[in-house]
């Protein structure tokens, strides 16, 4: 399955090598004011898909911070409940982890 994995990514690879190898002719991109970028199109492909991903990252941070401060809050409540109540007795472990058949 690795194989075929990696068999797939390397397809991947390939086909979009030879999509920036077939379009690298100049193009512009003509800006505000008069103002041109000139380049390879596949550099400005790239630029896009660039300034793409890191916009999606920029717009998840607030996100990510917000559930990252709600799982500490719940890791220090149940440490606290841990605390109070002390370690849990052999039998409420066995409850939570039934025995392993085998190894």
């Amino acid at each position: 399955m690795r194989t075929l994995v990696w068999l797939f990514r390397a397809a991947v690879f390939f086909v979009l090598f030879a999509f920036a190898l077939n379009n690298t002719e100049p193009a512009r991109i003509k800006w505000f004011f008069g103002y041109e970028w000139q380049g390879p199109l596949i550099f400005i492909v790239l630029a896009a898909f660039g300034i793409g991903c890191a916009f999606g990252i920029v717009a998840m941070v607030p996100s990510w911070w917000r559930h990252r401060r709600l799982s500490r809050t719940q890791m220090r409540r149940a440490e606290d409940k841990l605390a109070v109540a002390g370690p849990p007795a052999a039998a409420e472990t066995a409850e939570l982890h039934p025995p392993r058949d085998g190894l």
